[in-house]
């Protein structure tokens, strides 16, 4: 079920009504109620992972408890041990043993073995590397004591498998989330009507934009070797705003549709095409990730301390990393080099805690300078964006190629008979809405805003119609 389906637009409301028109309503039903309806939401995928998504659920519930009463230390290294190991398992299986099995027969067979790996048929249950993340975050805070073990199962199965954030986020902490799912949620008209402007705006990052830069972007990467620079160039700019109002639409539906129900969710972006240099990039790219790493990878590697050799290493470590979280191809792994390679030069600077703060342009060589600082990040995102989004590194690197010899800048043809540049204003407006929302709560809200919902519900209406690409991109991951 997506959200931008009209499975989803029945299921939203029917949800709703029975969660605050229950009679009498407590926390425990409320609880039961959303977490029937995120079972039923995973299960319009494929029934049969809601056992995996179970089986994930009960190994850390349990693990947890048993881990917060062991009195002995390799007793609780035991319990956060199994945990981790059966839960990096589960991911590694459904995700990474076909990646791994081609792998390792390429490296036999380059050295003059045959090797035929048994490649299997495995679909990659929707959503895993999101659930499974939320349980190891959970079980190490447990650890750490960072956190209580949460002997109420209701609770604790609502915070895996809360249906806005199941599938694809935001990652949540359990010290963020948990507190809230507690205690009893009670009607908040202007919360409801936050999310709805929020669910809005989504659904026009996702249909209006994302769906539409799709289409052209999707023609030019499967069809780059008969492709001009400038087709190439607007390929690449198409994907980096269809990933961004794709992921980002995703999760502002999220947040949206879970204020609705009185709960608040971590925010997963924060205008990050806007950002000076790719260290302030990175801080404002799906926020949930980022932060999940640097708080149980970077810094138990020992973070910022140290030389500059073991902060690079822990850099590289983090990046690569990412990168393979986001898929089982080299692709993904180059993406996160490179994006390391960015980001080394600002550490051994000591620049990549420069701007943290929030800025304003005016006519004044400060503001072309920020200005120049946010089109060179830009530019250098969209590069590694082609990474991500070809299908072979040798695709990648004959595009990039392509697009910087053929320099051929005439007007080309797609099979719907349209231009591929002529969404260049409706990118421009959406950068200009972007830009403006950056300090306002809600994009929709504030003055005129029964006129902004209008006209971005008829934008979705007629866009939604002219576009069938309609998956969401972290679905895969």
């Amino acid at each position: 079920m997506f959200f931008n389906s009209l499975q989803f637009a029945i299921f939203l409301p029917v949800v709703f009504l029975a969660y605050w028109f229950i009679p009498n309503k407590s926390k425990t039903s409320q609880n039961f109620i959303l977490i029937a309806a995120s079972y039923y939401f995973y299960s319009c995928w494929d029934w049969r992972f809601l056992f995996l998504l179970l089986f994930s659920t009960l190994l850390v519930y349990f693990s947890g408890i048993e881990l917060e009463k062991s009195s002995s230390q390799k007793l609780r290294k035991f319990w956060l041990y199994l945990t981790v190991i059966l839960s990096l398992c589960l991911l590694g299986f459904f995700k990474y043993y076909n990646f791994f099995a081609k792998s390792f027969a390429d490296v036999f067979n380059d050295i003059g073995f045959s090797v035929s790996p048994i490649i299997l048929k495995i679909v990659l249950p929707v959503g895993i590397s999101f659930y499974i993340f939320h349980g190891l975050s959970y079980i190490i805070d447990i650890y750490f004591k960072r956190i209580k073990a949460e002997r109420n199962i209701i609770d604790y199965s609502l915070f895996v498998s809360y249906f806005p954030l199941l599938v694809a986020g935001p990652i949540e902490r359990a010290t963020h989330l948990l507190p809230q799912l507690k205690v009893k949620r009670e009607f908040d008209f202007e919360k409801a009507k936050e999310g709805i402007y929020q669910i809005i705006w989504g659904l026009v990052k996702k249909v209006v934009v994302a769906d539409t830069c799709a289409m052209y972007a999707n023609a030019v990467f499967d069809h780059y070797n008969s492709m001009n620079s400038l087709s190439l160039i607007l390929g690449a700019v198409y994907f980096a705003f269809q990933i961004y109002g794709d992921f980002s639409g995703y999760s502002d539906i999220a947040l949206g549709t879970s204020k609705l129900f009185g709960i608040d969710l971590l925010k997963n972006f924060d205008y990050p095409y806007f950002s000076r240099d790719i260290a302030e990039f990175w801080r404002k790219w799906h926020i949930s990730l980022t932060t999940w790493f640097r708080d149980y990878l970077y810094i138990p590697l020992g973070g910022s301390r140290g030389s500059k050799i073991f902060q690079i290493r822990n850099v590289f470590i983090i990046f690569l990393v990412s990168g393979f979280w986001h898929g089982a191809s080299w692709t993904y792994i180059i993406w996160g080099f490179i994006n390391a390679m960015y980001f080394i030069p600002l550490l051994v600077l000591n620049r990549n805690r420069n701007n943290l703060d929030t800025f304003k342009l005016s006519f004044n060589l400060n503001s072309l300078q920020i200005l120049l600082n946010i089109l060179i990040t830009f530019i250098i995102t969209c590069i590694a964006w082609i990474f991500f989004r070809a299908k072979t590194i040798h695709d990648a690197i004959e595009y990039i190629k392509r697009m910087v010899t053929d320099l051929r800048f005439a007007p080309q043809y797609f099979n719907f008979e349209r231009y591929n540049y002529e969404l260049i204003p409706m990118i421009l407006l959406f950068v200009m809405v972007e830009w403006n929302n950056r300090y306002k709560i809600e994009p929709l809200s504030g003055k005129y805003s029964w006129l902004k919902v209008s006209l971005s519900i008829m934008a979705i209406i007629a866009l939604g119609i002219f576009t069938d690409y309609k998956n969401f991109i972290y679905f895969q991951f």
